[in-house]
């Protein structure tokens, strides 16, 4: 019911004869304003267009309206210590385990990696934004190696706990990861042309549309192939089905994020027209559904 697929295309395609979309920048530093502003104004023209169409659309509208917020996560929020963001990511680690995520995540990020590996006579280079514990890396590390695959990771967050962590478990497992701190919207330090695929999992809406516009024109500006990312699918069902879940691990706070997370998914359409602004048109992208997970996929070679 989220996904408000019929009035939200009538929007943008409004938007689109009216010469608004897609919005022009310059800039990635001017890039997230671009989009922010954009996506007001699509969910404005998107209620305008529910209306006209009758209850039968107006009525999801508004629950999409009454259920949105832009309220922080409690890992998120700067006055929390690092040793408590620490205990809430360790969490989440623990529930994807639990519920198998990370394999599926694999599964989505197999083909791609796989066909830049035949393609290349080096390691493939994955960076992992807002990677967190570094639970899919370290995953995907193992799972490259134990399938021939020559890779390399860089995961990196902003929490120095985090990294620190990380790397103390990709160091005792053996496996070819550095955790590395470092902004998501700037990719300071990192060498031009090093990146392969840049990746973001399960984080996607603890950003802006114009944060995470920054992060995927960041990601072409690098020289990166391709940017996945990888997210909740925006629903009624997981709206109750994420901190159901998150409530197993027995702490409060990181129940309540589930919740506010599941309220803060992006929809298949908004994925869409962030990166459609965030890379001009110029790159061959897809959303799609892995259930329960959102999956946007950008290339930006010629293959």
């Amino acid at each position: 019911m989220l996904q408000l697929r019929t009035a939200g295309y009538k929007a943008l395609d409004n938007l689109r004869s009216r010469g608004e979309f897609p919005p022009q920048w310059d800039e990635i530093r001017s890039l997230e304003l671009v989009t922010d502003l954009f996506m007001e104004r699509f969910l404005a023209e998107r209620l305008k267009v529910s209306t006209e169409l009758g209850p039968g659309f107006l009525m999801p509208e508004m629950i999409d309206r009454g259920v949105r917020t832009s309220e922080s996560e409690h890992m998120d929020r700067r006055e929390v210590a690092g040793e408590e963001k620490l205990r809430l990511i360790s969490a989440l680690d623990r529930m994807n385990s639990m519920t198998l995520i990370y394999e599926h995540q694999i599964g989505v990020l197999s083909p791609l990696i796989d066909e830049l590996a035949l393609r290349s006579d080096r390691p493939v280079r994955v960076l992992e934004l807002a990677a967190g514990s570094g639970g899919l890396a370290l995953t995907l590390a193992g799972h490259a190696h134990k399938n021939g695959i020559d890779i390399a990771i860089t995961a990196s967050d902003i929490v120095p706990d985090v990294i620190s962590d990380g790397n103390r478990r990709a160091a005792e497992l053996k496996l070819p990861v550095t955790f590395r701190l470092m902004n998501a919207f700037d990719f300071n330090g990192m060498e031009a042309n090093g990146i392969d695929i840049v990746i973001i999992s399960q984080s996607m809406h603890h950003f802006s549309p114009g944060q995470l516009a920054m992060m995927i024109a960041q990601a072409k500006a690098n020289g990166a192939r391709a940017f996945t990312g990888i997210d909740g699918y925006r629903s009624l069902l997981l709206l109750g089905g994420v901190p159901l879940v998150a409530s197993l691990q027995g702490i409060t706070d990181f129940t309540l994020d589930g919740l506010t997370s599941a309220r803060k998914f992006y929809s298949e359409i908004e994925l869409d027209i962030i990166t459609h602004i965030a890379t001009a048109g110029h790159s061959r992208h897809s959303v799609e559904c892995s259930w329960p997970l959102t999956v946007l996929t950008a290339r930006f070679d010629s293959a």
